[in-house]
């Protein structure tokens, strides 16, 4: 808890002393993919589920985000569609945008969908005992196919994705006041985010997700369904990808299938893992440091970034496989394992004479 409350205070006393209002935006983009992170922990670093298609549901709570602000700009200038379907030649919203007028059920749809689409998958999955390698394909394959689908429909902006909102629930996005407001928003649904993966971590839920990962086959002997077990944390980390998806919209001002396909899904796990994924605050952390560093570093070597990326993320798996988190705490057992002025059992060696 003390790890949550220096972060509390980080983000919504120290951050927004410092930060211009360019940089704010930068960091309430980043944790936009911090929530993500967070499920992933819960999923893969708990749960040994190596989850590749979270873009999936980042991408499901963003569109429907983005539809229902794009109804709501149009309704604002007195038009019955969205500035594109006008210039695509179209009068009236296709039938699958009109349920997103309503702001209700485009935040129901946000917090449901994702996790819905979650369970079906999920038990559909791992009651037939896929996982490891193969699990990992799969869900990597759906986030390919989930970015082809949405390049193929016109009607939600094809390959560039919809962009140029105004309003956010009755709120100007122009206004500086309110995009200070988003941060907020985002950093306390971070907050909100991490104490519930904290609380399902170390409950009696969490002990038996981390017995699934070691010793699936046991706990199957002692009378529990292991795939009610992962779909949990499975359904839990759409659930915040979703939301971190909705949120992402209003902030960044766009969402295209780019952002939403197999490497955006690769880059939530690269954070995790180099993070920490066994920790609660390690895949947050991880996150945060590697989209900030994407950003700037990137903009002084655009062509050497993703080399390094790659390169960081070899040597932490390879090398630190619990992440930058697994690092701290090895140090920190060290201390406690050798106290202060404890003799060692190589100091108690006899000195070996020369011949």
């Amino acid at each position: 808890m003390a790890g949550v409350a220096v972060a509390a205070v980080l983000l919504f006393a120290v951050a927004p002393a410092l930060l211009s209002d360019f940089r704010l935006n930068l960091l309430a983009k980043f944790i936009c993919f911090a929530i993500v992170a967070a499920g992933i922990g819960l999923a893969w670093g708990r749960g040994g589920m190596l989850t590749l298609g979270q873009g999936v549901f980042f991408g499901l709570g963003a569109y429907i985000m983005a539809m229902h602000l794009k109804i709501a700009d149009a309704a604002n200038r007195g038009d019955s569609v969205p500035d594109l379907m006008k210039i695509a030649g179209l009068r009236e919203l296709p039938a699958y945008w009109v349920p997103f007028t309503s702001p209700v059920v485009a935040i129901l749809a946000i917090l449901v969908l994702p996790g819905v689409l979650a369970l079906v998958l999920g038990l559909g999955v791992f009651k037939r005992k896929v996982k490891g390698a193969y699990f990992a394909i799969l869900s990597q394959a759906l986030a390919a196919a989930f970015a082809v689908l949405l390049v193929g429909q016109p009607t939600i902006g094809g390959s560039n994705g919809l962009n140029n909102f105004r309003s956010f629930f009755g709120f100007s996005l122009s206004d500086p006041a309110n995009r200070r407001m988003l941060y907020f928003i985002a950093a306390a649904v971070l907050i909100v985010v991490v104490l519930l993966v904290r609380q399902l971590m170390f409950s009696r839920y969490g002990e038996l997700l981390v017995a699934v990962r070691d010793q699936e086959e046991r706990v199957r002997f002692l009378g529990y369904d292991p795939a009610n077990v992962k779909v949990v944390a499975y359904v839990a980390a759409a659930f915040f990808a979703g939301i971190a998806g909705a949120l992402f919209v209003p902030i960044v001002g766009i969402i295209s299938p780019n952002d939403v396909g197999v490497m955006p899904s690769i880059m939530f796990l690269i954070g995790v893992a180099i993070g920490g994924r066994t920790t609660l605050l390690g895949p947050v952390v991880g996150a945060l440091a590697v989209t900030w560093a994407q950003t700037s570093l990137s903009e002084q070597f655009p062509s050497g970034w993703t080399y390094a990326q790659g390169l960081l993320f070899i040597a932490v798996v390879g090398f630190f496989p619990a992440g930058l988190a697994g690092i701290a705490a090895l140090r920190r057992r060290r201390v406690v394992e050798q106290p202060a002025g404890e003799v060692t059992d190589k100091e108690l060696e006899p000195v070996k004479e020369p011949v």
